[in-house]
Formats: C-alpha cells, structure tokens, sequence
C-alpha cells in the first residue's frame, strides 16, 4: 500500500478536533523498514532564513527488519500547538544516490545526507513533521550552488543549508505508519521513524562526514532564535 505525506513546513489547519481518527494507534518493540515513504522538500529561501515549503509524495519501500541505530543524545521539543517530538542523530555521510535511483551528481561531486530518529514523545497524535535541517561548510559547496547555500538564524556563520529533502526509511519500535487524518499526516502516539534527509544539490566529493551538522533552527521549535545542534554519536 503506498501514501504520501506531505512536510511540516506547510500551513496547518486547527489541531483541535483531528486527533480522533489517530488516537488509538500506538507503538511497540522492534524495528520495520516504511511502507510508505515521506519526503519534503526546502527551496532556496532567503538569507534571512525564508521558510521552506509544501513536500512532495515519497516512494514505497519494501518491509524489512534491521538492529535499532546507535544514536547522540535526544533532544526534545514542543510546538505552540503543543505537538512534542525527540530528535536522535544516527550518522551523516556523503553518497552519489543517498535516496535510491537520483540524477547522479557532476563529476567530482556528490550528495550530502544525515540520518536520523524522530519520535513522537506523548500520548496522543502529533502532526507528521521534519524538524531538522543538514549544514555543511559553505567551502565544501561547489561555486555555482553557493548562492543556494543558505544560512540560517542562530546557526555558526561558516555553515549553510542547501535544498534538501527528508524521507521516512523505516519505523522503529514495531511502531504504525502515519494515518491521514482530514488530509493531514499524524504520527501515532509514541510513534519513531528512521528519517534520512538529503540535499537536492550537490557537495564537492571531498566533504568529511565531520564537516556535517545537524540542527533545528526554526521558531516553531526554538523560539529564542538559536539553533539546537542534534549531536552524532
């Protein structure tokens, strides 16, 4: 069975009264590979931190199982709607295909990726969402994508983000899928998810995977303005 789910980064409707559909789905041990694969996708923007837009439907995967990750320290927040989500990092790294079957990149170059788990940390339905962004040193972006490379508030001077775009790889803890609630995708309660986000546009070959970092920087989740790194383990 194949769905699309669509990116935080769109306007919600009211919370009030979409939970009911969701509620009882909930999550146990173990880990599966998505039936169903989510991606969005972050334009440009500005320099000043424009705020990226509606995704695109992701592809179906094949159920498999696999050990739960290693992971840095979670980091948890909340919504002013009142949504909580867990953010883990796993591991960042650099590959030609980092979601399957893509353009390859121009000689000398390739894709940057990170991954990692989002949980949703309360007892209720929360709303489908991709809190983190992937930054890199703007040095490592070859010369005619630098003007994409944008940064963002809150986050060290020297690190921009490129487009990129987030997908669902698997569900951990025996964990549901996402259900469709009026058009909206909700993670059940307790719900975690294997998310690898990657960049549209490429990076030199050369990247160190130490080079890349991970944070969450937009005033739904840090509403001081400051970046929130979500460490590697």
């Amino acid at each position: 069975m194949s769905n699309s789910y669509h990116s935080h980064r769109r306007r919600r409707k009211s919370a009030a009264g979409r939970l009911g559909l969701a509620g009882a789905v909930t999550g146990v041990v173990g880990i599966a590979a998505v039936a169903a694969g989510i991606v969005y996708f972050r334009p440009d923007g500005d320099a000043g931190g424009g705020r990226p837009s509606l995704a695109s439907q992701g592809e179906t995967g094949v159920q498999s199982t696999a050990p739960l990750p290693k992971t840095g320290p979670p980091v948890n927040f909340t919504t002013p709607e009142g949504y909580g989500y867990g953010l883990a990092a796993v591991k960042a790294g650099t590959d030609r295909q980092p979601l399957g079957a893509t353009e390859a990149p121009p000689s000398g170059t390739t894709y940057a990726y990170a991954d990692y788990v989002l949980t949703n940390s309360q007892r209720r339905p929360v709303l489908l969402d991709f809190p983190a962004d992937l930054f890199m040193p703007k040095s490592q972006v070859p010369a005619d994508a630098q003007d994409r490379c944008m940064p963002q508030p809150g986050i060290p001077d020297d690190l921009c983000t490129l487009p990129n775009h987030s997908k669902i790889t698997a569900r951990l803890g025996g964990s549901k899928a996402p259900v469709d609630d009026d058009g909206d995708q909700m993670m059940p309660a307790g719900a975690t998810y294997l998310v690898r986000i990657a960049t549209d546009l490429p990076v030199k070959d050369g990247l160190p995977a130490g080079d890349l970092k991970m944070y969450v920087w937009n005033a739904r989740y840090t509403s001081d303005r400051k970046g929130v790194e979500i460490a590697f383990p």
